[in-house]
């Protein structure tokens, strides 16, 4: 069984829709997949499934409901893809409300919390037979993040492309992920929104990650593709030698999903997109870890 956590320094990375597309790309080869909305300072699973539970994973936390209360199966979106699987997707939902999230932050309470948070990474280990959990965490370094990175097997650090987001990560690399993965824990970048696939065969001025340039001082042109491997490459080593983190995999700008009016489980609505494309490639590097 693998605990991932993917993490990221600031919000509005992408990571809940890349932490929901990865559990389904999961369920879809066949594995047992928990996803657990543990970003308790702004949790949004339940507005992206657009499911209101009764009951929430801060009521298991509290022990005023069992584990099987807490978690929902939500395989029929993976039998509704029209792929034949033997794979699940259980999904756990965290309370947005304030006076829960207040809760949780009570100083009292986060001792006993944590251990039952603890006990909820076993049960679904040893009584459910997981074989993924998928945690979605609150950016940055608060402490129900940090107690979530604690628990996983792998961090997944999402990283958008700006000044802030590569400063940050940096931050977060040094002062947290270091200390993580001298416990056992292995930790990557995942690069979200890489640009360069929305608008074909534009130049782009890209000295900032060493990408060759022609004498105007703009990137040399040829086919797009070959671009495009060059580009996430010399941006995979910049950001590598930047933060000290390997990247394991790149996620394009797709305009067509960047700027859809809600994007849902695309891995499962569109399998032939070149964004599920990604993830099943995301999917088999997890497997070889």
């Amino acid at each position: 069984m693998k605990c991932i956590a993917f993490h990221s320094y600031k919000g509005g990375t992408g990571k809940t829709t890349l932490a929901a597309n990865f559990a389904a790309s999961l369920a879809k080869k066949g594995y047992k997949v928990f996803l657990l909305d543990f970003d308790v300072y702004a949790p949004s699973l339940q507005s992206y499934f657009e499911i209101e539970p009764k009951k929430w994973i801060n009521d298991f936390l509290f022990e005023k409901a069992e584990l099987k209360e807490v978690v929902l199966d939500l395989t029929h979106l993976i039998e509704g893809s029209g792929k034949s699987t033997s794979g699940q997707l259980w999904v756990g939902f965290c309370n947005a409300k304030k006076e829960e999230i207040f809760k949780l932050e009570g100083r009292s309470s986060r001792l006993n919390v944590f251990r039952r948070f603890i006990e909820l990474r076993e049960l679904l280990s040893y009584q459910y037979k997981a074989d993924y959990i998928i945690i979605d965490t609150s950016p940055g370094m608060r402490y129900w993040s940090i107690n979530a990175l604690v628990i996983a097997d792998v961090l997944l650090l999402i990283l958008s492309m700006t000044d802030l987001d590569i400063v940050g990560t940096r931050v977060l690399s040094r002062e947290i992920y270091a200390s993580l993965t001298k416990f056992g824990a292995m930790s990557f970048l995942l690069l979200n929104r890489v640009s360069g696939y929305c608008i074909p065969n534009r130049t782009q001025n890209t000295t900032a990650i060493g990408t060759s340039l022609d004498k105007s001082g703009l990137e040399a042109t040829s086919s797009l593709p070959m671009n495009q491997q060059l580009t996430e490459t010399a941006m995979q080593n910049f950001i590598t030698k930047e933060t000290g983190m390997k990247v394991l995999s790149t996620i394009p700008c797709y305009c067509d999903i960047q700027f859809s009016r809600k994007e849902f489980l695309t891995v499962l609505n569109q399998p032939e997109h070149l964004f599920a494309k990604r993830f099943e490639q995301l999917v088999h590097t997890i497997g070889t870890i």
